[in-house]
């Protein structure tokens, strides 16, 4: 594990100064650890190797990632194990209650492996946490980041019924690079799981996200930012793709602040109400801000 303080490091030599980031480190972030470690839970922050995990540590908060650590898909630009993973741990949700509010949290953001070995991909177990973390912390939002339930519409039902406040589903790049990126999904199930949710409640906002820099296009953004504005996503966040490890695919393009801004923009025009875009924002970076954002 990653000692506190220590600098994130990502596999793409002189990254530019922009992508530098200040040590952290601290009591909170010290707690933080101390607190999933003690109920031996897992983070996206941790397995996906976020770059602002120190950051999100040291201010007290975590994406929690359901259902362990080994996901059933070999997406090539995530680092999460892969392989057969244990049965999901019945007391998980009840932990995860319990570590937000060891920690303080107002806003609880909640995500999984991607569990096609389970028949509902793992559904009940996220309906579980959300109604667990209700009980512990009634005031708290509430924001689920799903797989894509293999387009499964029961499934993302069954999450929905419990009505967490922002359902999220990242598209992660546009079509053109799915067969590189996302071998075993497909990015007409995400759009259709996104379209689903958001007619099935207009009280639940949805949320998608976007990884720059792996070969796509503007061309391919643009149509990209109309398709998930047709299917009425009202929050995108766009980031940059760093690689964590020598096993997932190369950066092939560092984009620029500036570009981000434009980028920004270009998806407001589309019809994206909230846009977050720059360097270093991922899909549950400051979410409880962005959700409030207008």
């Amino acid at each position: 594990m990653q000692k506190a303080g220590e600098r994130e490091r990502h596999y793409d030599c002189r990254m530019p100064k922009w992508l530098h980031q200040p040590l952290r480190a601290g009591r909170n972030l010290a707690e933080v650890d101390g607190i999933l470690n003690g109920l031996g839970l897992h983070t996206v922050c941790r397995s996906a190797k976020c770059p602002n995990r120190m950051e999100c540590f040291s201010s007290r908060t975590a994406t929690f990632l359901l259902m362990g650590d080994i996901c059933t898909r070999n997406c090539s630009f995530c680092s999460v194990n892969k392989g057969t993973p244990q049965p999901p741990d019945a007391e998980e949700p009840v932990k995860v209650a319990r570590a937000s509010a060891a920690m303080g949290l107002e806003y609880v953001v909640m995500t999984s492996v991607t569990r096609d070995d389970l028949e509902d991909g793992g559904a009940t177990h996220f309906t579980a946490a959300i109604e667990a973390v209700r009980e512990e912390l009634p005031a708290a939002g509430i924001e689920v980041l799903t797989p894509d339930f293999q387009g499964n519409k029961r499934s993302l039902a069954t999450v929905l019924m419990a009505e967490p406040d922002v359902f999220n589903h990242n598209i992660e790049t546009v079509e053109e690079l799915y067969p590189r990126v996302r071998p075993m999904a497909a990015y007409r199930i995400s759009l259709s799981i996104l379209g689903a949710a958001r007619t099935f409640s207009p009280r639940i906002k949805t949320k998608s996200g976007l990884m720059v820099g792996l070969g796509e296009t503007r061309e391919q953004l643009h149509r990209t930012f109309n398709d998930l504005a047709d299917v009425g996503c009202g929050i995108l966040t766009l980031g940059q793709y760093l690689r964590p490890s020598r096993e997932q695919l190369k950066v092939e393009r560092f984009v620029s602040p500036g570009e981000f801004e434009e980028l920004a923009g270009d998806a407001r025009e589309a019809g994206i109400p909230v846009v977050a875009s720059a360097p270093l924002v991922r899909s549950s970076y400051r979410a409880g801000e962005l959700v409030h954002r207008k």
